[in-house]
C-alpha cells in the first residue's frame, strides 16, 4: 500500500514534474532526472519516484534510461518491449536495448534543441 506521507515531500513531486517535462522523442537519465530536479546524486529516488506513483500518474517513464542509454527492464520482459515499443513510437532509435544519449537525450547539446526542426 502506498503510503500518503510519501507522496506529499517535496522532492517527490519536484522528480514527477521535472519527468513530465522530457520532451517527445527525448530520454534523460535517472541521473540527470534527480540532478536537474536539484537532488544530485539520487537516481535511485527517481526509480523510487517512478515505481510509487504506477500507471495513475500518467509519467512518460519509457523516456527514463539508465546512464549508459540501456533500459533497466530486463531484456525480452513486459517492461522492456513496452518501454521499446513506446519509444520506437516517438522516432527513438533503439539498438540492443540502449538508446544513443548523445542523439535523443534530452537537452544534451543545447544548440541543436534551439535550432533543431
Amino acid at each position: 500500500m502506498k503510503s500518503v506521507k510519501a507522496d506529499l515531500k517535496p522532492e517527490y513531486g519536484t522528480i514527477r514534474r521535472t519527468i513530465a517535462a522530457i520532451p517527445r522523442g527525448r530520454v534523460a537519465s535517472y541521473g540527470e532526472i534527480a540532478a536537474r530536479a536539484g537532488l544530485l546524486r539520487r537516481a535511485r529516488l527517481v526509480g523510487r519516484v517512478l515505481r510509487e506513483a504506477g500507471a495513475a500518474a500518467k509519467l512518460p517513464w519509457h523516456r527514463v534510461l539508465r546512464a549508459d542509454g540501456r533500459f533497466a527492464f530486463a531484456p525480452g520482459s513486459r517492461g522492456y518491449r513496452e518501454q521499446r515499443a513506446r519509444l520506437l513510437e516517438e522516432g527513438v532509435v533503439v539498438k540492443s536495448g540502449r538508446v544513443d544519449l548523445a542523439r535523443f537525450g534530452w537537452q544534451r547539446d543545447l544548440d541543436a534543441e534551439i535550432w533543431r526542426l
